[in-house]
């Protein structure tokens, strides 16, 4: 397990970016954490390190934005809004367990018992001022603590 604290945006988007280095097709990253806590910031500093093209918002109000990045397509999904498995279903998550994908999902604790084994779980945290935020990763095959 990894624990990163980030000061400042821009810090939570270069730990993003950081993190890019590690995906590969296929990867499912897990992201949990409270409103504002650095998730919607840290999977943009993935999409710009991976070479995607746009605007990286929270995929709130859409559910499911792909952003394509070479060889890769980077799927950023928030699960906020999902209230019940045939939601889910619904939107076609589970599509984007497989490679060419690497899928990032917001509120992902909505939908924990619905992924694969082997999948990042990332938790965000505010802590100490108004900017700064702790990271905890678990890897793939870490256990929960």
């Amino acid at each position: 397990m990894t624990t990163l604290v980030t000061r400042s945006p821009e810090e939570t988007e270069k730990a993003g970016a950081d993190f890019a280095k590690l995906v590969k097709p296929g990867d499912i990253v897990a992201l949990t954490g409270t409103l504002g806590s650095g998730k919607t910031r840290f999977v943009a500093g993935v999409c710009t390190a991976l070479g995607a093209g746009g605007h990286f918002g929270s995929p709130t109000f859409t559910l499911i934005n792909e952003y394509p990045a070479g060889t890769l397509t980077v799927v950023h999904a928030d699960m906020y809004r999902i209230s019940s498995r045939a939601e889910v279903a619904e939107v076609g998550l589970l599509e984007y367990f497989r490679a060419p994908y690497v899928c990032f999902i917001e509120w992902a604790e909505h939908v924990l018992d619905l992924l694969p084994q082997g999948h990042y779980l990332m938790t965000f945290e505010h802590c100490g001022s108004e900017t700064e935020r702790r990271i905890t990763i678990r890897e793939p095959g870490e256990g929960a603590s």
